[in-house]
């Protein structure tokens, strides 16, 4: 009989697999970024810094590892509605909010399952976009924009965006946005830094960065169990260009390093692994039908409903698993979320009670942190 694989185990099979989906999807390039060469003195983005989710005593390292590196990405089918600012004080001229209509297209025209909208309401956004002046370029990373109040800014340009080449600060934006972080900061990387040099840069302009700001957006190695896969790509549109002497090792970008224009290979790799088109026709689920959800990590189910009757409904998971679950209705096309739970690192599973009208359409999508237990994982709607 074969030993019994660990969490461990299973974690590195997962991103091995993520490797592997990587290099079968098209567009995929392993070739290395381009040493030197950098602009000098380039601007910066700033992430926020949010506290890290917290697990009890009794959920594994690697089952919180998955959840980690899942929990920031939105279900796949969700519609991101953005807004622009108007006021004097966040509002911007219309050639630079253009810049940014530019970054969302190039994301859209990857055909990925999430996709955006712009509205006209702050109230009616995700994505609060905002142009402060001498405030930095910067976006919360993926679902944390959730947690900010309804007239706060989830992402802001601080500097003029009709330069050329600035739609790659959109695009690296509202990467952040779709929950990917900074490359530069993966510790699978290998990156030593010359630290009094890096910090030295930062510390003039245009960015004139605090050395506590620049160990959290730079010198700081993101957590191990918030990295997709194990590679690093120099390439990524999430990679800062640096300067010559920043890098110390590897040796070939002592001279500086200058990450290629627009998306990587890996980029659209891992967007599309999150993110992948979507089926036009979905399985439909009844009440008191169980749906055996045959998920792996990262992986997710999609049902559509008719109601029957217009009354309360309630929708479950069961099995031993950490899930996401959220509920739209369709209103001509456009998926209007109406409400969703959580049950990542619980003894809980995810579950619903919505109250449901006769002949209406509606969509629930199941995303899976982890199974860590042997059986199925069901949804049930009753």
């Amino acid at each position: 009989m074969a030993p019994r694989k660990t969490l461990s185990m299973r974690v590195d099979e997962i991103a091995d697999r993520l490797e592997e989906l990587e290099e079968r999807l098209p567009g995929y390039d392993s070739s290395p970024a381009r040493a030197g060469g950098p602009a000098l003195n380039p601007h910066y983005c700033d992430v926020p810094a949010v506290p890290e989710r917290v697990f009890g005593p009794d959920v594994s390292n690697d089952r919180a590892r998955l959840i980690r590196t899942i929990s920031r990405k939105w279900v796949n089918g969700t519609v991101l509605h953005y807004y622009f600012f108007t006021d004097n004080s966040f509002g911007a001229p219309e050639a630079q909010k253009q810049v940014v209509r530019q970054g969302f297209q190039v994301w859209r025209d990857l055909g990925i399952g999430v996709s955006f909208e712009e509205v006209d309401s702050p109230d009616d956004a995700e994505i609060r976009i905002g142009f402060l002046d001498d405030d930095g370029a910067w976006s919360y990373v993926g679902r944390d924009v959730l947690n900010q109040g309804q007239g706060e800014r989830t992402m802001n340009f601080g500097w003029d965006l009709t330069r050329p080449g600035e739609v790659d600060t959109a695009v690296h934006e509202i990467g952040h946005t779709l929950g990917f972080p900074h490359e530069h900061q993966n510790p699978n990387a290998g990156i030593v830094w010359n630290e009094d040099a890096v910090i030295e840069a930062l510390a003039g302009p245009p960015n004139f960065w605090s050395e506590e700001r620049t160990r959290w957006n730079i010198l700081r190695k993101i957590p191990q169990d918030s990295v997709e896969g194990s590679r690093w790509d120099p390439d990524s549109i999430m990679h800062y260009p640096f300067e010559a002497g920043m890098i110390q090792e590897p040796a070939e970008y002592r001279n500086g390093l200058n990450p290629a224009p627009g998306l990587s290979g890996k980029d659209i790799a891992q967007v599309q692994i999150f993110y992948p088109p979507l089926r036009a026709v979905l399985p439909q689920i009844r009440p008191l039908e169980p749906q055996r959800l045959s998920l792996e990590p990262a992986e997710q189910a999609n049902f559509g409903i008719v109601p029957e009757s217009s009354r309360q409904y309630s929708f479950r998971t069961f099995g031993s698993s950490d899930t996401v679950m959220v509920l739209f209705e369709d209103d001509g096309g456009e998926l209007r979320y109406i409400s969703g739970d959580d049950d990542g690192g619980t003894d809980e599973n995810a579950s619903l009670r919505v109250r449901l009208l006769k002949d209406r359409s509606y969509v629930v999508r199941i995303r899976l942190y982890y199974r860590y237990a042997s059986g199925d994982t069901m949804l049930m709607m009753w």
